[in-house]
């Protein structure tokens, strides 16, 4: 089986508060949903149609059996997804403050099984084959993970589609190893994406113009830089494309850039112009941060392009005619 995208990284069970505004503990009750970085894009990109797995590790408990249940249920392939015994699957606990403020409380304790990824595991046929790898920077903070993660990414040998998300989590690593560590990861892949406050850890400058250029220098063909409120910019070598953001009231901002990569990945599967690719996974992530779910939230194409005519129909005619005119 070829595999349009294998993801490969954290798994979680995210425990959502149902009092929006209100903190840990005073909340009366939670919803429960799969998540964790590299599954959510995994989930994301079953959602537009795509043959995807993710390679993970869960515990040996009723919380990994459920998460099996639940990839199975939106179509991702868990064939690579193994108990680890006497580890708890992890679980995440959020606090929800719209628009922009959603504390996170990780219970990855003694250690989080999807850092016991071994070489030995990985079936390295299918990472190749993949029409497009992705891994996180979070899989790169500990062993054997990060021999791991690196391994199949040698494997890749720079082929098209191979993906680094930064995703750095300031509290899953040492600051000054993350810079070495992510850092040295960028060389192996064609494609990398990440916030202001990852890239300035992966290639020292939070400037978005100077962040993108350096990261084709170290040889990545894409770059995109995720801007917040200016929007997001994606460079390759010979083309540049700001897109902003798609306005819609946020309920939960934490699966957006989930729900980003995913389309990501649809995006250039389907061979889209950059333009295209880069502001259909904008309101991919916005139609996603507008609900409390991550994975059970994340849209098909139909709702992403309904969203996007939705936007286009507010703008004022003056900003429908400048993008009319290219």
């Amino acid at each position: 089986m070829t595999y349009d995208l294998i993801t490969m990284g954290r798994v979680s069970v995210d425990l959502y508060p149902n009092d929006i505004g209100v903190r840990l503990p005073d909340v009366t009750s939670f919803a429960k949903f799969l998540g964790g970085s590299a599954t959510n894009v995994a989930v994301a990109a079953a959602r537009h149609g795509r043959r995807t797995a993710v390679i993970t590790r869960t515990g040996a408990d009723p919380f990994g059996d459920y998460i099996h249940q639940a990839l199975r249920s939106f179509h991702v392939d868990d064939a690579f997804v193994t108990p680890v015994p006497g580890l708890p699957t992890p679980v995440v606990f959020c606090e929800i403050f719209p628009p922009d403020d959603f504390p996170l409380y990780f219970y990855r304790y003694p250690k989080a099984p999807d850092l016991e990824i071994h070489e030995s595991e990985l079936d390295f046929d299918a990472i190749t084959s993949a029409r497009i790898f992705w891994v996180t920077g979070t899989g790169l903070s500990e062993e054997p993970s990060r021999s791991t993660t690196l391994a199949a990414l040698r494997a890749r040998e720079h082929r098209q589609h191979t993906v680094l998300d930064l995703d750095y989590r300031p509290m899953f690593w040492r600051t000054d190893e993350a810079r070495a560590v992510i850092g040295a990861a960028v060389e192996h892949v064609t494609v990398a994406v990440g916030n202001l406050d990852e890239c300035e850890i992966a290639v020292g400058t939070r400037d978005p113009d100077k962040a993108a250029q350096a990261l084709l220098d170290r040889g990545v063909e894409l770059a995109v830089v995720k801007q917040g409120p200016a929007g997001v910019l994606a460079r390759t070598r010979t083309q540049e494309v700001v897109v902003p953001p798609v306005p819609v009231e946020v309920v939960n901002g934490l699966g957006a850039g989930d729900a980003f990569g995913g389309a990501l990945c649809h995006g250039l599967l389907a061979g889209w112009e950059l333009e295209r690719i880069m502001g259909f996974a904008n309101a991919a992530g916005a139609y996603v941060a507008a609900r409390l779910a991550c994975a059970d939230a994340m849209p098909n194409e139909g709702e992403v392009e309904e969203l996007l005519r939705s936007a286009d129909l507010q703008a004022d005619p003056a900003e429908r005619t400048e993008r009319a005119d290219g």
